[in-house]
């Protein structure tokens, strides 16, 4: 699973760039110059991934970058989260399946998939592993 989706900048006419993201419609936001503006899409991608786990809705994955598009990665943290909520969605027991494999109450596995609850990224990863995944960064 990748959480870098593709984001259109477009010259507004009062200045700055309108951004806007095909795979996650909602996420729309604006900055003053284009690097302003990636910095505040990458934002807005998170706000929306944060609302659709909120929402137990599906989270699209990523299309290819089409031209005039840039790809904006979303933090780590909320991939790690988005990648552990994609793992439980329509699996039964999943909260009690990671409270087990952490030795923690099922309110603490429920929290770790809470995407507002701060949660390092090690217990996470431990969750992932719970669940027959592994998390693998990389840079560019």
């Amino acid at each position: 699973m990748e959480f870098k989706y593709p984001v259109r900048l477009e010259e507004a006419k009062e200045g700055g760039f309108v951004v806007t993201c095909r795979d996650l419609p909602d996420a729309i936001t604006q900055g003053e110059d284009a690097e302003d503006a990636i910095e505040n899409a990458e934002g807005a991608i998170q706000a929306s991934i944060e609302f659709r786990i909120e929402k137990k809705m599906d989270i699209p994955n990523p299309s290819k970058a089409r031209k005039n598009e840039v790809v904006v990665a979303v933090p780590i943290l909320t991939a790690m989260k988005a990648a552990l909520y994609l793992s439980t969605r329509g699996l039964r027991g999943a909260c009690a399946k990671i409270a087990l494999a952490l030795n923690v109450d099922e309110k603490e596995a429920r929290r770790i998939l809470d995407p507002k609850h701060a949660t390092k990224a090690s217990t996470i990863e431990r969750a992932l592993s719970a669940l027959g995944h592994k998390a693998i960064l990389s840079f560019e």
